[in-house]
């Protein structure tokens, strides 16, 4: 069977290793939703194990048009092909339940999916896929960790994050330079954050984009307090744990000067 030639300015790595994919596809648990997406699926090579998943409603969304020509022509039984960036996407349009999202992700946009799954957690049930390692270390680190940040802390907020291995180069067409991993966001029982959320997704950005200095500094930077005599203004963001941020919010909250 002749594939067509992925293209490098997609940021895609084509996946050629029929047990990764296969090991992908076994990652969402089908728990909790009826409904699956794939972003990115190129050829199909993780199409194609998904689609023997058996899921209600398993659809597939493709940005390059050669690709999603491809997937007409050799999957038939896939009836939904959604052509078009998942990033400009309206889940609500396509997704009213419950849904999962999985796939090889495009390294240049991984970053820019995490964001708007975010912007979706009563939505989104499940996350499972492959990112570049260094991307899927950063989410799934704990505090004290070198590579624990923003990503971390705030898909922690709402998603238990787990690492479930790491994919050498050469599986992949075109190889890329570094290592990928596969992780698995699942839904935690949080509803909604014991604070104002959008204050603490200001405040953990605000704290991580001065990271090396203490939380009393890059606070201060960034609001106008009545005070800044929160007990955990001497450390640094990465030791605070997502809990943590949530109280420093609220303390925040409480002793932000309003005119600011």
């Amino acid at each position: 069977m002749n594939r067509i030639q992925p293209k490098k300015s997609l940021g895609q790595h084509f996946l050629k290793d029929m047990g990764i994919a296969s090991r992908i596809a076994s990652t969402l648990s089908g728990e909790g939703y009826d409904s699956v997406l794939e972003i990115g699926p190129g050829t199909g090579v993780l199409t194609g194990f998904l689609l023997e998943r058996n899921f209600a409603d398993f659809r597939v969304i493709e940005i390059d048009y050669e690709s999603v020509n491809y997937l007409h022509e050799h999957f038939p039984a896939l009836k939904n092909i959604l052509s078009g960036d998942f990033l400009a996407m309206d889940l609500d349009h396509y997704f009213p339940d419950k849904m999962a999202i999985t796939g090889n992700f495009p390294y240049n946009i991984s970053t820019q999916i995490l964001f708007k799954v975010l912007n979706h957690t009563e939505k989104i049930m499940e996350v499972t896929g492959m990112l570049q390692k260094e991307v899927a270390e950063r989410i799934c680190a704990g505090p004290g960790s070198k590579t624990y940040g923003i990503l971390s802390v705030l898909l922690q907020a709402y998603y238990d994050a787990e690492y479930l291995f790491t994919v050498p180069e050469h599986v992949f067409i075109p190889p890329p330079k570094v290592k990928s991993g596969v992780i698995r966001l699942k839904r935690n029982k949080v509803i909604k954050l014991d604070c104002d959320e959008a204050l603490f997704f200001r405040v953990v950005k605000a704290c991580f984009n001065q990271r090396r200095k203490t939380l009393r500094n890059s606070v201060k930077s960034a609001f106008i307090l009545k005070a800044y005599d929160h007990p955990d203004m001497g450390l640094r963001p990465e030791q605070l744990s997502v809990g943590q941020f949530i109280n420093l919010t609220k303390w925040i909250e409480a002793n932000r000067i309003l005119s600011e």
